[in-house]
């Protein structure tokens, strides 16, 4: 069974990254957390939150008074989203010239080099069998 991905707006990572910090949680504790950085209402966090329950990404339990968010999707799954999105969008789902266009951009030390070197070592040494 292959993982679902799913595809964040810039406004739902902030939310995400904010309940995977601090689930249970409330849009409340959310629009207090996210104020600083985002200068959000109570009513703009609550409607991001709403959809992205009816996304998938949020599940949402009504508690007395209180609607209780948890996450629905893991921070891998919202990673591979977002990398399966550039590699569709800017790569045309090509790997290849997206790993390419990393390699070039200098911003690989050597030592990130050499774990992705042996990420693809392990890769293909597990195909094999």
């Amino acid at each position: 069974m292959s993982k679902p991905t799913v595809e964040l707006t810039e406004s739902e990572w902030s939310i995400i990254k904010a309940v995977w910090e601090t689930e249970p949680c409330t849009a409340p504790a959310i629009q207090e957390k996210l104020l600083q950085p985002t200068g959000w209402t109570y009513s703009t966090v609550r409607t991001l939150m709403d959809r992205m329950v009816v996304k998938g990404v949020l599940r949402a339990k009504k508690e007395g008074k209180l609607t209780i968010y948890r996450s629905v999707v893991t921070r891998a799954q919202a990673q591979r989203g977002e990398l399966f999105y550039a590699l569709k969008h800017a790569f045309n789902g090509a790997l290849t010239p997206m790993v390419q266009c990393l390699l070039e951009s200098n911003d690989l030390d050597a030592d990130e080099l050499a774990e992705l070197e042996s990420l693809v070592k392990a890769k293909k040494k597990s195909s094999k069998q």
